[in-house]
């Protein structure tokens, strides 16, 4: 299972033990609501167990279903599309999400009520009944904003980067903390040109394109995405993710690799594969939440300064990955890459020489 999959299963399960929970509140409002003095009290056939397992259940099983609908089908197939289309879609979906759970619990409470076999004249008559029961549009109404709810956050989520919306919830970063980090500065080569080949519409569309590409072979190598700007992308490891198996290095050349294997469609949509750089450095950053309108979390430190320094001599130099020595100094080993020493060189802005490496894959 990839690492991609391997995140969407962590938020279905989020998902389902949410929507367990929302089932249970459910059950509980309702006692609360029959106990009250607008109402005639419970009636003969009311169970509280009964009603907790039923909403319950519709909230595992609505969450195996719609939940992982949301997750693996309707925010990947139609990422592209306007929020208010996805909410269209996910309505429909539970319109026959609900339609099929009243159906499925009245198959399993109608017979258990009754001791008698749905094929049964008295079941029957009971199991349209049942269905025909109000408390299957308060289930609509329930579950639709649960539904609502949760995508609503799914998007958020996908918007902070994955983790991130639940610290800034929690308030992890309020207070600045001191961190290692791996940081990777990555760009498109000529991207000046390209531009100004295509047009501001369809560049735009080719960064698009690239950035959903390349997220995957991030994801792999248990990267994140800290931010783009303009055609860069910034990737963040945390420093033991980023040390194992050479994850740090490892990231270009699949991310390079992906863009080869999908040549064909940048050949059609734009006459162009995009080919791009990269610089790599680590060290101590400050992580802390920053804005009031728009609040995020950034890294902040003479570690992010030093790698897009980094990524400016990759042009100048004319290699496609350029690290550091305090980077390869923390890696256990550089098996299957080689390397090769371009020596102490001042960066823009630096008053410090910093010796710098080249790094490629060994041939084969």
């Amino acid at each position: 299972m990839n690492r991609a999959t391997q995140l969407k299963c962590k938020q279905l399960a989020v998902v389902t033990i949410a929507w367990m929970l929302m089932g249970l509140f459910m059950s509980v409002y309702d006692l609360l609501v029959l106990l009250t003095d607008n109402t005639t009290g419970l009636s003969d056939k009311y169970s509280f167990l009964v009603s907790a397992a039923r909403n319950v259940g519709a909230g595992f099983f609505g969450a195996i279903t719609g939940g992982a609908l949301l997750i693996f089908y309707v925010n990947v197939k139609y990422q592209d599309k306007p929020y208010g289309y996805t909410i269209l879609i996910v309505c429909v979906t539970l319109l026959l999400i609900v339609a099929f759970l009243s159906v499925l619990m009245g198959i399993i409470i109608i017979p258990m009520r009754t001791g008698k076999p749905l094929s049964d004249p008295v079941s029957w008559a009971a199991f349209k009944t049942f269905l025909k029961d109000s408390s299957h549009i308060k289930a609509t109404i329930f579950w639709g904003f649960v539904v609502g709810i949760t995508q609503l956050l799914l998007q958020v989520n996908r918007k902070f980067g994955q983790g991130d919306f639940w610290n800034i919830i929690m308030g992890r970063y309020n207070t600045p903390r001191e961190q290692n980090r791996i940081f990777m500065f990555l760009d498109i080569n000529s991207s000046t040109t390209i531009a100004e080949q295509l047009g501001d519409e369809t560049y735009h569309a080719l960064l698009k394109d690239f950035f959903a590409d390349i997220t995957t072979p991030i994801l792999e190598n248990k990267g994140s995405i800290y931010q783009y700007v303009g055609d860069e992308v910034v990737i963040a490891w945390n420093y033991e993710d980023g040390k194992e198996n050479l994850q740090c290095l490892r990231c270009f050349f699949d991310m390079k690799l992906y863009i080869q294997r999908l040549q064909e469609k940048y050949l059609h949509r734009y006459g162009l594969v995009p080919t791009f750089k990269a610089g790599i450095h680590c060290g101590r950053v400050i992580a802390g939440e920053v804005g009031i309108i728009k609040r995020d979390i950034t890294y902040s430190g003479d570690v992010l300064n030093t790698t897009s320094r980094i990524l400016q001599k990759c042009g100048e130099l004319q290699e496609e990955v350029i690290a550091s020595s305090d980077l390869l100094s923390e890696l256990y080993s550089v098996r299957n890459y080689i390397t090769r020493s371009l020596g102490a060189i001042r960066l823009k802005g630096k008053e410090k020489e910093v010796m710098l490496v080249a790094v490629k894959p060994v041939p084969g």
